[in-house]
């Protein structure tokens, strides 16, 4: 690749459905940017739902003239003229099937598609969490670290020097050094938040996503039926038998178009938020992230410096500087002070542990983790 960027590229059906006209209770075009807590851009949607109302009025519309032309039409024939009627009403039957069964295979095809899709979205969703989670847990284990555990070594240490003043100022200098490291660790942004939300997203998301697929299925399932309850009734010639599957008809329009409506307003909201999903998530996020950090992440440009890179610097020399202290005083102190070496090994551990927090700290604030 030429560049090392990961653009995001909504599909081209997006901008499609993106650019249906939006128009509010009042008929009045509204803007089509990704606004679900808008009363106006709520109104659009619902509108948009409501297509399918308006082609169930239609077809309904339709299905009852043409059975009361039929009937009409029927008790003028003579015998002669039966069979031509019935002929042509089979043949318009059969086409009719071979048009629903098309469409329900594309439903098929199109259920499985959007479930693969949101099997997508909400594993990048507990992956995005898993991501949160683990700066938070690494922020706050390496605050714990500095503020309890190096504060118990430092005063046991404190007392043991106290005859030298040299040592105890050194232990001084550690201290102004572990409190610069929870400085530059607050600094960073919290997280917390927005990984309650994801993982509640997530969650809601699945649950419902799982209901639609079942809802979907069932519902072309029910279309297949009555194409094959349609097909026996014709060749039986039963009465009861149509009028099974004209009600098993009037059921299934009225779930197809209620359907179709619900999907048509979801697809054309979800597709505002593909289209452009900047400006929402830095609106979602203003109150627990800067904007230069919204937006880091949000582009993760090669060419945009990371928000972290001076905190996170600041942390490693101060670290780095912490870590020649405790060198120094096990090689000079412990001949002296032999009781001091169990805690000069313990602060040891706790900044090689703070160290390995610092690594894994800097990956996880890197914007390819989130931005992917």
């Amino acid at each position: 690749m030429a560049t090392a960027r990961l653009e995001y590229i909504a599909p081209w059906w997006t901008f499609w459905l993106h650019n249906f006209p939006h128009f509010n209770f009042t008929f009045q075009l509204t803007d089509n940017t990704f606004r679900p807590e808008d009363a106006s851009y709520q109104q659009a949607l619902i509108l948009l739902a409501c297509v399918g109302a308006v082609g169930l009025c239609l077809s309904l519309l339709l299905l009852t003239v043409y059975l009361s032309c039929m009937c009409c039409c029927r008790q003028g024939e003579d015998k002669q003229v039966k069979r031509p009627s019935t002929c042509c009403l089979t043949w318009v039957a059969v086409i009719t099937g071979l048009i629903v069964c098309s469409a329900v295979g594309v439903g098929f095809y199109g259920n499985s598609e959007t479930n693969d899709g949101v099997y997508q979205l909400t594993d990048s969703l507990y992956n995005a969490n898993h991501t949160l989670g683990g700066i938070n847990n690494l922020v706050s284990g390496s605050v714990g670290s500095m503020e309890r555990g190096l504060k118990q070594h430092l005063e046991r240490l404190d007392e043991i020097f106290a005859a030298r003043t040299d040592y105890v100022q050194a232990l001084r200098f550690m201290q102004t050094m572990a409190t610069n490291i929870v400085r530059q660790l607050t600094t960073l942004p919290d997280l917390s938040r927005a990984r309650v939300d994801l993982a509640d997203i997530a969650d809601q998301t699945g649950r419902v996503e799982y209901y639609r697929w079942l809802s979907y299925l069932l519902l072309l399932i029910l279309d297949l039926v009555i194409c094959l309850v349609t097909c026996l009734g014709l060749a039986k010639q039963s009465r009861w038998l149509l009028i099974i599957i004209m009600s098993a008809v009037l059921l299934s329009l009225v779930l197809g178009w209620a359907s179709l409506g619900l999907g048509t307003a979801t697809a054309v909201g979800t597709s505002d938020f593909c289209v452009s999903p900047d400006k929402f998530i830095m609106n979602q996020t203003k109150d627990f992230l800067s904007a230069d950090v919204a937006h880091y992440y949000l582009f993760c440009s090669p060419n945009l410096p990371s928000p972290f890179q001076q905190s996170l610097t600041i942390y490693q020399r101060s670290l780095t500087t912490m870590q020649i202290q405790i060198k120094g005083l096990l090689q000079f102190s412990v001949p002296l002070f032999p009781t001091a070496e169990r805690d000069l090994l313990g602060i040891q551990r706790l900044l090689n542990s703070t160290e390995s927090n610092l690594q894994q700290l800097t990956a996880f604030l890197d914007c390819h983790r989130l931005h992917k």
